[in-house]
């Protein structure tokens, strides 16, 4: 795996996101040497949670809307069933993620994430996992669930819960790894 310096990464988060399915892979990326932008419908800070509780703050870099898709290679969704349900039914994030996957660019989602393909309509013929609560919203909309800890589907990887992130950590390095970055080099 080459390292990830010259790569540049949207996080699409707002509030209520799974503290770990932000923190960990953020960490992941930083250390292997992206630069990681965290966007979100608003300036400031954006509320985490550990499963039901309230936990930290996360500075917000950039407002989704003020971001090009082009800007970036790839793009990471985190989890958190507020954070989600919030962002999936958002036209600026649907476009955002229609045009990464029009680009072919990878994207990684973990958790209740998935809901956000899903109201992008990316879904169909995609063989992905998620938080088990939302199979059934994701084999409604023609995609094929399955029960794997990490799931890696053309530029897609996806996993369950934080448990995972260990693999979908790995996962995620490698498939990122693999794409030109979008400043050339």
């Amino acid at each position: 795996m080459r390292e990830l310096s010259n790569l540049r990464v949207a996080v699409i988060v707002t509030d209520g996101f799974e503290e770990s399915e932000l923190v960990e892979p953020v960490r992941a990326l930083k250390e292997a040497g992206a630069k990681v932008d965290i966007l979100s419908a608003k300036l400031g800070q954006i509320q985490a949670f550990r499963h039901y509780d309230k936990s930290i703050t996360v500075n917000v870099d950039r407002l989704l809307d003020e971001a090009k898709p082009e800007e970036y290679d790839g793009v990471l969704l985190p989890g958190g069933a507020l954070n989600a349900d919030t962002l999936r039914m958002g036209p600026a994030v649907q476009s955002f993620l229609c045009r990464i996957q029009e680009a072919g660019k990878p994207i990684a989602a973990i958790c209740h994430a998935p809901w956000e393909l899903v109201s992008a309509g990316l879904v169909r013929e995609r063989t992905l996992t998620s938080y088990y609560t939302i199979q059934d919203d994701i084999r409604n909309a023609g995609g094929n669930w399955v029960d794997r800890e990490v799931v890696v589907d053309g530029n897609w990887v996806t996993s369950r819960q934080p448990s995972d992130i260990p693999a979908f950590n790995r996962e995620m390095l490698e498939m990122f790894s693999r794409v030109p970055s979008v400043s050339g080099t």
